[in-house]
């Protein structure tokens, strides 16, 4: 819901849990005024009486307080925005109106600014959702002079800056990590001065999702007041936090890094940034997490409402050496487990890496009359059908590069930065699209192609384009074009789900997640590091997008460890089951085990994919880790003991998210409990030694 003032120059977004508030000054200064638990109008116009506090030397009273800072007049903290033209630097902007429309996308006000000096026009976006505490902000700024006046630059145009209330001490949540070990959580105090996360490889990275949480100190997965925000953008980009000299806080972030060139508008053009979403939640971590989860489901991804099915892999059964045959035994291996989906991974199109990338078209001799005869078997078993692309690189011995180097990001006269064999190339080119299109349409139409797995294996590099002395930074360019293609192909292709993978998880953000069904959390698949990763995912991200595999034991990628059928599955029940062993190696003992647990994952599906998520134990507390999924009458925990030793019991596990009134029974041992013991006591389990797991499905009676 949106509200505005008596005065015409006070706004009030309001959620069921919370509010946000901003006032337009008569000196057309946009100052932050709320961002918390739920008040009413008449509040945030009390607020707005409320003087803001006398400066001290050398500090400025905007700075801390202001909507959106940017670069100009008495201000020194980080701004949004910076522009600069041939005849002046900076923003002076004069409003000029404001907008509320409704929509089927949500309620959305506009306020609209100008700055003479630089004939910009610049909006401010603010977008809300029914029953929801999210609010989505953006920014678009349009180049409005005539074409005699040249061109402006951008140096900088941020998303938004969050502004949350005054706090004695603050506390950063941040996802890092790396290839294999993406989405590692950890919390700790600011200190004076600027945090900056991001990405300068031209996609969301493996080292930082794009998400912040903000906290006094004092918030714990239930409790506590908690301000989250992520952003929706799928190139480089830049979280900047910063605590200024009197202790308040503001986050900035956008698309691009420091170094990654000004974006150019000529006359009549206009640049739009991606969205930055905030959410404040009064409930802890817990509660912030649930809501962004609701959240994706109901307003991000498309056609969540279809449950994703229990995948299988061919990629560490074949390798690049996949052929129609070996693939063909293995579908019926995995038909006869229950799997709902079986994907072609590496090695289908032309040679690997140096020669093959870039020649979308299956090999000659491994599948002679191309995919269909073997997509026509695995549909006659029951199964859906996939294939693992990589679109945007190419092999440098490919037929496609010796036709258009031109196509690929590089500098001429400079040498060519190759990755894994691969070069990029430049999507922000139409011609290079449209080829694009041309061969993934034809091989979606070559074949009934249910899902296609989109990988990215390599960062970008060299962003230059021959021809052009100065183009308009690349990364943009680039995200822009792969938005608009796979917005293209779902288009022509609405059948078809598409997987988001970038080496793992370096692609996982909203604004890809608005145009893929799920993602690869990571290449790793390990079960015991694989809990870390997925509970720092969890953080912003739901289950229902979140793939994990069941591969071969010892894990074959990273560290060899050795762990059972069992503790593997439940491992990867936490998200969308997928399973990626060689099932030509598994023994028949194996194959039936893993036949259970994809038909209890099954049973207990819709509840882990669509319901509320509570994590009851993170990894490493104590040797036992915990979550718990509830929709409706049923409740389902997954569990799982690292390590024992002599003597140590296993604690209860205390649930969560329950009627405590209500008697809950186990759906496999028929055991009845009241929802207030599970509460207070705890569900017991028996659990016992090292890399044991469990799965409990209880349902209300």
């Amino acid at each position: 819901m949106i509200e505005t003032g008596r005065s015409g120059r006070l706004w009030l977004l309001s959620g069921p849990g919370s509010s946000y508030a901003l006032q337009l000054t008569e000196r057309d200064e946009l100052l932050h005024l709320h961002w918390g638990a739920r008040i009413t109008l008449l509040d945030a116009e009390a607020l707005a009486m409320d003087p803001l506090p006398a400066p001290r030397p050398f500090e400025s009273e905007l700075d801390g307080h202001e909507e959106y800072p940017v670069e100009g007049g008495p201000r020194f903290v980080r701004p949004a925005l910076s522009v600069r033209s041939p005849a002046v630097r900076g923003t002076e902007w004069c409003f000029e109106e404001h907008e509320v429309e409704e929509g089927a996308a949500g309620e959305e006000l506009r306020l609209h600014f100008h700055d003479s000096a630089h004939h910009l026009d610049l909006t401010l976006h603010y977008r809300t959702h029914p029953g929801c505490d999210v609010v989505e902000r953006w920014t678009t700024a349009t180049h409005v002079a005539n074409g005699h006046l040249g061109a402006l630059e951008l140096l900088r145009a941020d998303a938004a800056t969050w502004t949350p209330p005054p706090r004695d001490t603050w506390r950063l949540a941040q996802l890092h990590g790396r290839w294999g070990a993406e989405t590692r959580l950890v919390r700790a105090g600011l200190t004076p001065g600027e945090r900056v996360i991001g990405s300068r490889r031209g996609h969301t990275g493996h080292d930082h999702l794009p998400w912040i949480g903000l906290d006094a100190g004092d918030a714990g997965e239930e409790y506590g007041e908690v301000w989250t925000a992520a952003l929706a953008w799928s190139g480089s980009w830049r979280i900047a936090v910063s605590t200024l000299p009197d202790g308040r806080v503001q986050a900035t972030g956008g698309a691009g890094h420091d170094d990654s060139g000004p974006v150019r508008l000529e006359p009549g053009e206009s640049y739009t940034s991606p969205v930055f979403a905030g959410l404040y939640s009064g409930g802890g971590f817990g509660a912030a997490s649930r809501a962004w989860h609701t959240y994706q489901l109901d307003h991000v991804l498309p056609r969540a409402e279809q449950p994703r099915p229990v995948l299988y892999s061919s990629r560490e059964a074949t390798g690049f050496g996949t052929g129609e045959e070996r693939q063909r035994e293995l579908a019926r291996r995995a038909a006869a487990m229950g799997v709902e989906l079986f994907v072609v991974d590496d090695g289908w199109c032309g040679a690997r890496d140096r020669a093959g990338l870039g020649d979308g078209f299956p090999h000659p001799d491994r599948f002679p009359h191309g995919l269909k005869p073997l997509a026509d078997e695995v549909h006659a078993l029951g199964m859906d059908f996939g294939v693992r692309v990589e679109p945007e690189t190419v092999g440098p011995d490919s037929d496609l590069y010796r036709a258009h180097p031109d196509w690929v990001r590089h500098h001429p006269g400079r040498r060519r930065t190759e990755f894994r064999d691969q070069l990029v190339l430049d999507l922000g080119r139409a011609d290079v699209r449209d080829h694009l299109w041309q061969r993934l349409d034809a091989l979606l139409h070559s074949a009934p192609v249910d899902y296609v797995a989109w990988d990215f294996n390599r960062s970008c590099t060299d962003p230059g384009r021959p021809g052009e002395r100065c183009p308009q930074p690349l990364g943009t360019a680039h995200v822009d074009g792969l938005y608009a293609l796979l917005d293209r192909l779902r288009a022509a292709h609405p059948g078809v789900a598409f997987e988001s993978c970038a080496g793992g998880g370096g692609r996982v953000d909203l604004g890809i997640l608005a145009r893929t069904d799920q993602v690869r959390t990571s290449d790793n698949t390990d079960p015991l590091d694989r809990l870390r990763i997925q509970h720092g995912f969890t953080q912003l991200h739901p289950a229902r997008v979140m793939a994990a595999w069941v591969t071969d034991s010892p894990s074959p990628l990273l560290n060899h460890r050795a762990s059972s059928l069992r503790f593997r599955f439940v491992s990867a029940m936490a998200g969308v089951l997928g399973i990626g062993g060689d099932l030509l190696e598994w023994s028949e003992d194996e194959r039936a085990e893993a036949a259970s647990w994809v038909s209890l994952y099954k049973t207990v599906r819709p509840v882990v994919q669509y319901g509320d998520l509570y994590r009851l134990r993170p990894p490493g507390d104590g040797g036992l880790s915990a979550v718990q999924y509830v929709r409706g009458a049923d409740t389902v925990v997954l569990a799982w003991l690292h390590s024992q030793s002599f003597g140590e019991p296993v604690p209860p596990l205390r649930l969560r998210g329950l009627d405590r009134t209500a008697a809950y029974r186990d759906v496999t041992t028929a055991v009845v409990q009241r929802g207030a013991v599970l509460a207070e006591r705890g569900l017991r389990t028996t659990l016992a030694g090292d890399l044991d797991a469990a799965v409990f499905h209880l349902r209300r009676l």
